[in-house]
Order: C-alpha cells, then sequence, then structure tokens
C-alpha cells in the first residue's frame, strides 16, 4: 500500500497541501481546461459497474498510454477466464496476453496479481462491491489499504466506479504540467491531484482527466511523460 496523508469525503488533499502561487495555477489550469475541451473530441464517460473492473483498468492505465491500455483490455477478456484466472497466471503469461515482453507490460503483469492476490487475501473472493455500502473516504481508505495499489489506481478507482471527486495522474500528465508551467515544479503527485480536484468541478473530473491524459500523450505537446509504450524491451 502506499502512504497517504489524510483525506477529505472525496479524496481531496486538506488544506494545507496547496501548491505555491495557487492564484496564477488556478488561472492557467482554467484556461487549460477551456482550450482542451475545444481541441480534443467530446468525452464519453466511463463508469465501471464492478469495482475490480476498475482496479484492473486503472492498473493498465498507469503504465501504457490511453489507445495500449483500452487494446490491453481487449487482449485480457479474450485470453483470461475471467480476473480470478489472470489473479493466478504467471508473470509471463499475462506479458505474452499484453503482445509484448517490455518494462511496462512486465509492470502491469506483476501490478496486476500483487494486487489481485491482496483483495483475494484480505476478502477472500475478487470483489469490491461491500465497498459501495461506505462513504466514499471509509471506501477510499479501504482501497490504498491493498498491497500493491497506487495513487493513481485508487483515483481512477474512485473517479470511474465509485463516483468519487478525483483527478488520476499518470507520470505524463505530471510532468506535462510541470513543464508548460502548470503546476508548481516543487510539487508532488499528491499536491497537484489535490490542487485539480479544488479547482475542477465533480461533474467534470472525468473530462478534465481525459483530455489532460490525451494532451499529455500527444507527440510535441511539451511534456516528457513516462507514460510507457509497448516497445520492445532489450534483451
Amino acid at each position: 500500500m502506499y502512504a497517504s496523508a489524510c483525506v477529505g469525503i472525496y479524496g481531496i488533499v486538506p488544506p494545507g497541501a496547496d501548491m505555491k502561487n495557487s492564484k496564477e495555477y488556478s488561472r492557467k489550469i482554467q484556461n487549460l481546461y477551456r482550450t482542451l475541451s475545444q481541441k480534443h473530441a467530446k468525452v464519453q464517460k466511463v463508469g465501471h459497474k464492478e469495482i475490480i473492473d476498475a482496479i484492473v483498468h486503472g492498473i493498465v492505465s498507469a503504465q501504457l498510454a490511453e489507445k495500449e491500455a483500452e487494446s490491453a483490455m481487449a487482449k485480457f477478456a479474450d485470453s483470461f477466464v475471467d480476473w480470478n484466472d489472470l489473479r493466478v497466471s504467471r508473470t509471463e503469461e499475462i506479458v505474452e496476453a499484453l503482445g509484448g515482453d517490455t518494462p511496462a507490460t512486465r509492470t502491469v503483469a506483476s501490478t496486476i496479481t500483487k494486487v489481485l492476490n491482496g483483495i483475494f487475501n484480505d476478502y477472500h473472493k475478487l470483489s469490491l462491491e461491500a465497498l459501495r455500502k461506505m462513504g466514499k473516504r471509509p471506501a477510499r481508505q479501504a482501497l490504498e489499504k491493498i498491497d500493491g495499489i497506487s495513487r493513481f489506481v485508487v483515483d481512477y478507482c474512485m473517479l470511474t466506479s465509485l463516483q468519487g471527486h478525483a483527478i488520476p495522474l499518470t507520470e505524463a500528465m505530471v510532468d506535462y504540467l510541470k513543464s508548460n508551467e502548470l503546476a508548481d515544479p516543487d510539487a508532488d503527485e499528491e499536491q497537484i491531484e489535490g490542487f485539480l480536484a479544488k479547482q475542477i468541478p465533480a461533474k467534470n473530473g472525468y473530462e478534465f482527466y481525459c483530455i489532460l491524459r490525451r494532451e499529455s500523450e500527444t507527440p510535441g505537446a511539451g511534456g516528457k511523460g513516462k507514460t510507457r509504450t509497448m516497445k520492445k524491451a532489450k534483451k
């Protein structure tokens, strides 16, 4: 699990974690949102009915670019009977299903088995639907306790399955914001996510996440993103 600061009911970083020059960055983020809304195609909101679906998709999306993540999820559906089958599969089998041995696919494979096994060990089944009966803050805290889970995956799950207010950030998105002077260069992922969640209303959270991600993965957009692509690893 990752270390987390105390969070509010929607998973927002509490007062005191604001970035420096917050007023200036607030103005820039609002301008960015307007610009990207006009530049990119309309976003169709995704809502994962099963929390486990959001967990797996989040793990893949943290490592692979958007289009490759969608392709990977389709390959999982073709290659594995269900998530339990994926859980007990060898890393090599998952990497093969993803279509190539790369640092990114190996990270996806090892993370998926670790997280799914963590869920199975804690809940004795591959289901987290009991979290829906909790408030958003307890649900988030339960997610954060899962062995091997990252902040991105927790935020993605809250946003797409538990109707929480969060802006998941890949390394590419963080790099894009910093490289384009849209965030404090000294701020970490948690601070930036919390700041963005305060600037972007909950109803627009998924749209902003999608268009910011698309822009950060656009060649020549100005970021030095680390969201991986499935290039072959050197032997």
